[in-house]
């Protein structure tokens, strides 16, 4: 890793297949239905929702990679409809290509009629929905909408499966720290996993400030 990267920890260190992926068994796990979907190229619309940092973003761009898909990202918080349709009209030029996932970030964030103009772009397959929300989809997003979706509920990751992250990141030496002098300590990382409340990105990042922090040189335990 380059020592003036500012591309976050979490960032550089997302999965780029789904057996990278850590947790969420119940829906990736051999002959679940959302690997089984992915596996096979049958991707549909789909709707994940679940508490931040469990891979929801994660997840929607290792689906894109697997699937050798173009993939464009909106903002449920600042997209509006003039990005809505210049996207899916150059997605409705393209058709018989590659296909275009459209991933939509907190997707319960559209209101009605943002949410009325993606519906037919959706329903004639110009696109290939993937919304990420915190938010139960079915009180926060319009029934046309999750009635074309298959939704799939995302689970807080376990102490155990952020730990696997944090190591992970501690011995990457690409884009981690398996070439920092100091060792992070086995304890403070199950520690700081623990105490993330299943929150992947907050784990990464309180790594990135501890290993950041140490003085440049240092060779010690963290």
């Amino acid at each position: 890793m380059s020592a003036t990267s500012t591309e976050p920890l979490a960032a550089r260190m997302r999965p780029q297949s789904i057996d990278e992926v850590v947790g969420q068994d119940h829906i990736l796990g051999k002959g679940k239905l959302l690997r089984r979907v992915i596996e096979a190229d049958r991707l549909t619309n789909v709707i994940f929702y679940g508490p931040p940092g469990c891979g929801k973003t994660t997840l929607a761009e290792v689906i894109a990679k697997t699937t050798k898909r173009n993939f464009v990202r909106l903002s449920g918080v600042i997209s509006g409809v003039a990005d809505i349709r210049k996207i899916c009209d150059r997605a409705r030029t393209e058709l018989g290509g590659e296909g275009t996932i459209l991933f939509i970030d907190e997707i319960h964030r559209f209101n009605k009629s943002q949410q009325d103009v993606l519906l037919p772009y959706v329903e004639d397959g110009t696109v290939v929905l993937i919304g990420a929300t915190t938010h139960n989809p079915n009180f926060f997003i319009n029934t046309p909408l999750t009635s074309r979706s298959l939704v799939f509920e995302l689970h807080a990751l376990a102490p155990a499966d952020v730990a696997k992250l944090l190591e992970r990141a501690l011995d990457d030496k690409e884009k981690g720290y398996g070439n920092f002098p100091s060792r992070f300590d086995p304890a403070a990382r199950d520690f700081l996993a623990t105490i993330c409340d299943g929150d992947a990105r907050h784990a990464l990042t309180a790594l990135e400030i501890a290993m950041r922090s140490t003085p440049a040189g240092e060779d010690g335990v963290i």
